[in-house]
């Protein structure tokens, strides 16, 4: 087998694996997520990252990331007003930590 074939299926195994979730009372549901994503998820909010937009990222992180039960996208990118102006800012801040942070937890287990 050669290396990309290698990484690939590696990669693979990862986004298949199990996802991970946080409570959220405030909406009365469950945010599902993946602990990895794939640079093309990635791309958008390192952009707005890069240029001093961090609301904006945050809302394109949860927006990208925060999936149902069934593995299904929560939010689509007509939802980004309201998220912006009618959610409560704290309760994404919330999310969106819990997501980068297993995020991070993932990328420093592979450092070790």
């Amino acid at each position: 087998m050669s290396v990309i074939n290698n990484a690939t299926s590696h990669f693979k195994e990862k986004l298949s694996g199990e996802m991970k979730n946080i409570e959220v009372p405030e909406w009365n549901t469950t945010v599902y997520y993946k602990s990895v994503s794939t640079f093309v998820q990635q791309q958008k909010v390192i952009e707005l990252h890069a240029k001093g937009k961090m609301v904006d990222a945050l809302i394109e992180t949860l927006i990208g990331r925060s999936l149902d039960k069934d593995g299904k996208k929560m939010f689509g990118p007509g939802d980004r007003d309201i998220l912006m102006r009618e959610v409560d800012p704290n309760v994404i801040i919330r999310v969106c930590t819990a997501i980068n942070e297993e995020h991070v937890s993932e990328d420093s287990e592979l450092k070790n």
